[in-house]
């Protein structure tokens, strides 16, 4: 009977040891965007610090990792744009219930900094403009990225109309650079990142005899159309000199830092150390962290209608110069629906 209780209560102790043990996750994007980069200097110079073993998982990009937040195990933290936060929060607001379900309970930890649009063609395409895509085949990036979700929002907002089935196509980014490079199939490839990104980063100087980007005219009826939502920014040569002689106009989003409303006082506790130990190593993220941590500021600036600040990180980083200086993916059901709106199926809220 003792020797029963003793392994009952041996057990318990090692299911609580592997249950702490097992890293909590911060999902990102691809292995070659610029979300991987900056979510791994997250778990190292600043959940490490804090003791938390915050393992980085890839993903296709935002439109997953909500999704991820919201219904996998152990992911606790997520990269997400600003454009597809507020497409779920727009499509709640419109009556969609999947949307609801999926968006209402998360809550942003801190806006990051902005993320650069690239459209990429070939070299020797007639295109200029961003504004001369229209009808043209176009690479959106594969389905579940913030990638997809952009640029079909960019092309309605430019056009007044969305994209044609027989020119979208959700390939990966290098799939997509290949393709422009060699068959010809399509003309244009989104890709959505922070500069310097890596995946044009490591392109060679011969690059430019095959891929060039397209720039925005900001006297284009469209572009001021596309700029009630997004940002005017450019694309540095000095990010990318192996490719880029000068810098190019385009438009912009941010990126945001995005975890779940939790409300049990372990994890309330997790993340109140995360902020902590964010305001306390901020100086060394810089110094030592991605280019881009350069535009991200500790502070809270008002949200947009919908969107909620976590309430035990928001007291911390509200609060951060006085603390400086002290010593399963399928997470709604998917509907099938004959004409279904390309919005809803780039969020993956139906299929077609």
């Amino acid at each position: 009977m003792i020797k029963s209780a003793l392994m009952t209560l041996v057990l318990g102790v090692c299911t609580t040891l592997a249950a702490h043990a097992a890293p909590d996750r911060l999902v990102a994007g691809p292995e070659r965007g610029t979300y991987v980069q900056v979510a791994r200097d997250l778990s190292k110079l600043v959940a490490k610090p804090a003791g938390i073993d915050l393992d980085v998982a890839p993903s296709k990009g935002s439109t997953e990792n909500v999704r991820r937040l919201r219904a996998e195990q152990g992911v606790r933290l997520a990269m997400v744009q600003s454009d597809v936060y507020q497409a779920f929060v727009n499509e709640a607001k419109a009556g969609d219930a999947d949307a609801a379900q999926l968006i209402k309970p998360l809550r942003v930890v801190l806006p990051l900094y902005d993320e650069e649009i690239y459209f990429v063609t070939r070299a020797d395409s007639p295109l200029t403009y961003i504004h001369e895509i229209k009808d043209k085949r176009i690479n959106l990036g594969p389905v579940g990225s913030g990638t997809a979700l952009t640029a079909t929002t960019l092309y309605r907002l430019m056009f007044g109309t969305p994209i044609a089935d027989r020119n979208m196509s959700f390939l990966s980014n290098e799939e997509a650079l290949l393709k422009l490079a060699t068959d010809r199939s399509i003309d244009v490839a989104v890709v959505v990142a922070g500069q310097p990104a890596k995946l044009f980063a490591d392109m060679k100087q011969e690059a430019r005899q095959y891929v060039k980007l397209l720039k925005l005219d900001p006297q284009a009826s469209e572009s001021q159309a596309a700029t009630s939502i997004y940002n005017h920014s450019a694309i540095r040569s000095a990010s990318y000199p192996n490719w880029l002689q000068d810098d190019v106009a385009t438009l912009s989003t941010k990126a945001l830092l995005v975890t779940y409303n939790y409300r049990t006082p372990d994890l309330q506790q997790l993340l109140t150390r995360f902020a902590l130990s964010m305001c306390r190593n901020f100086d060394q993220l810089r110094a030592e962290g991605h280019a881009k941590w350069q535009e991200v500021s500790l502070t809270l600036p008002p949200l947009g209608a919908g969107w909620s600040y976590y309430g035990p990180t928001e007291r911390i980083l509200g609060n951060c110069s006085a603390l400086q200086s002290s010593p399963k993916l399928d997470g709604a059901p998917a509907r099938t629906a004959a004409s279904c709106p390309q919005d809803k199926v780039v969020l993956g809220l139906c299929r077609r």
